[in-house]
């Protein structure tokens, strides 16, 4: 059993859906490979990531056939709501989901290929010269996503693709299949800058425009980042210590 969805601009890709366990495996041209596998495949005549998603365990088979929504479910409507509210995201073109014996098994998400030129990740690791122009514009935009109710729950650097255009700032979010639509209150928004894995000098500068573009104190605001940012890496830090004394390293 097969449930899918394609958009009404994608109609022709219905075929390709269908097949696209066939077309994901003869496709070797992978940009990211771990729990789940992206690649580009051009089909239609159109550059496509195709995002597999890895066969989750059995009693989350069970779960996403019956109580939840999978995250390619997830993937494809919430780009649909990021559309509607004109917040950039890869143009989402499908999404299928294949059963067997009545439990979930494999899920794959379809999008149109978004040639980007950077990520926030190379803002944070590179010495780049307009790095200051680039985190303030990224305030913007995240305070932006904020006043829309728009919360990223993965909201990391490799997550956030950036173009430069007429010495603007293009910024364009994926990996988007665990977002919340919610009201985001006064001093709340800042914590969803802490997966970006940022130096303090940065946050505080973050904290201070952030602070000025939702009228808040400036001093509670740079405190407010910088302690959940500490939070975070603590939280890390401690899971990686606690994996090797079990691994004996």
């Amino acid at each position: 059993m097969q449930k899918y969805k394609v958009s009404s601009s994608f109609k022709n890709f219905q075929d390709s859906i269908f097949n696209i366990k066939t077309i994901f495996s003869n496709n070797t041209n992978s940009i990211h490979q771990a729990r789940n596998i992206l690649k580009v495949i051009t089909i239609n005549n159109t550059e496509v990531v195709v995002k597999a998603f890895r066969i989750p365990n059995a009693i989350n088979q069970f779960a996403y056939a019956y109580i939840r929504k999978s995250k390619a479910y997830k993937s494809y409507f919430n780009a649909i709501k990021l559309t509607e509210l004109r917040i950039q995201t890869p143009e989402p073109i499908g999404f299928i989901e294949f059963y067997r014996n009545g439990f979930f098994k494999e899920s794959f998400f379809l999008s149109k290929y978004f040639k980007y030129e950077i990520t926030m990740a190379n803002v944070r690791d590179d010495n780049l010269d307009d790095k200051k122009e680039i985190l303030e514009a990224f305030t913007k935009y995240t305070y932006n996503l904020h006043k829309n109710g728009v919360w990223h729950i993965d909201y990391s650097g490799g997550n956030i693709l950036i173009n430069r255009k007429n010495n603007q700032y293009e910024f364009s979010i994926v990996d988007i299949n665990r977002m919340e639509f919610k009201t985001i209150s006064e001093y709340d928004g800042l914590e969803n800058f802490n997966k970006l894995w940022l130096n303090e000098e940065d946050l505080t500068n973050i904290a201070k425009k952030y602070a000025q573009l939702a009228s808040l104190d400036q001093e509670k605001a740079i405190s407010t980042i910088l302690e959940h940012d500490m939070k975070l890496k603590k939280h890390v830090l401690r899971r990686r210590k606690i994996k090797a004394f079990f691994k004996g390293e």
